[in-house]
């Protein structure tokens, strides 16, 4: 029987996001600064600072780059237990606070639901220190018929 070691590769996926291995530069531009501190499958801790690139004029930490970093940080948790990639079918966040530049913040994505090909994912991010809820969301992601393999995407027939 061949070795489950999908939360290895989720995570070996998401450093080479951050360091801009793969991806787009606008994910290497939302992750900068991400951390992982707890990882296990189904449940995904990070922390991040957050930098210049992820804040808007007024020095906030902007909703896009938040929203970039939960379904990144989401589809790790969610690539953890369902051994493939996934695609956001549903995706909605409740912002209640914001964070400013060089605030520490903790991400956290539970597995919540898995329905066959779809499976349900809560991110939330509180500002470290105090616990304050940021920002939850709450995500359905399916699965496609394609592997990670070092970086690429490989379709399966």
């Amino acid at each position: 029987m061949e070795e489950d070691n999908s939360l290895e590769k989720s995570l070996a996926w998401l450093q080479d996001l951050v360091q801009g291995a793969i991806g787009q530069e606008l994910e290497t531009r939302a992750l900068d600064g991400l951390r992982i501190t707890h990882a296990q499958k189904g449940s995904i801790r990070c922390s991040f600072v957050v930098s210049n690139h992820a804040s808007g004029v007024d020095g906030n930490w902007h909703v896009g780059a938040i929203a970039t970093l939960m379904d990144v940080v989401g589809a790790v948790a969610v690539y953890s237990v369902a051994h493939c990639i996934i695609a956001s079918v549903d995706f909605s966040i409740s912002y209640y606070s914001t964070a400013k530049i060089h605030e520490q913040v903790e991400v956290d994505a539970k597995v919540m639901a898995n329905k066959g090909r779809l499976t349900q994912v809560m991110v939330e991010v509180r500002r470290k220190g105090n616990g304050e809820l940021l920002a939850v969301g709450k995500q359905w992601m399916a699965s496609k018929n394609v592997t990670v393999s070092r970086g690429r995407i490989h379709a399966i027939r």
